[in-house]
């Protein structure tokens, strides 16, 4: 049974939600990473510094590379930066669509097999290969 054309979300905003699950499934954060940040922000320095890193990531990485994960995520619209009274921080946020996307899964976020990955790593550092 097909929902009417009007129920359906629009072409492009389900690519997004589609773009960004792909994304969330590839990348080293656990499900706990994105559930605090829908209550907080975090930074990347904050993140690297944690003793409980293991609980929100799948393996420990720097400050420069948790900083690269969260501009892709910024960029497919999962996170957004905290705006505080100077402008923008390095904090950032969950933004609806990455609630969205969480949505999608009631457990961890399974990972993707190892094709999605490359597939990922290709469209994330190679967009036009």
């Amino acid at each position: 049974m097909e929902l009417p054309l009007t129920v359906l979300p629009p072409v492009e905003d389900r690519l997004a939600l589609d773009r960004a699950t792909v994304s969330m499934r590839c990348l080293p954060f656990r499900r706990a990473f994105f559930e605090e940040l829908k209550n907080r922000a975090i930074s990347s320095q904050e993140l690297c510094r944690r003793q409980d890193w293991a609980n929100l990531v799948f393996a420990p990485f720097g400050p420069e590379r948790a900083e690269a994960h969260f501009n892709w995520l910024i960029r497919l619209g999962v996170l957004r930066r905290e705006v505080d009274g100077q402008g923008l921080t390095e904090r950032v946020r969950l933004t609806p669509l990455g609630r969205q996307v969480l949505e999608r899964w009631p457990g961890e976020i399974p990972r993707a097999g190892l094709r999605e990955r490359i597939q990922e790593n290709f469209r994330r550092h190679r967009p036009r290969f």
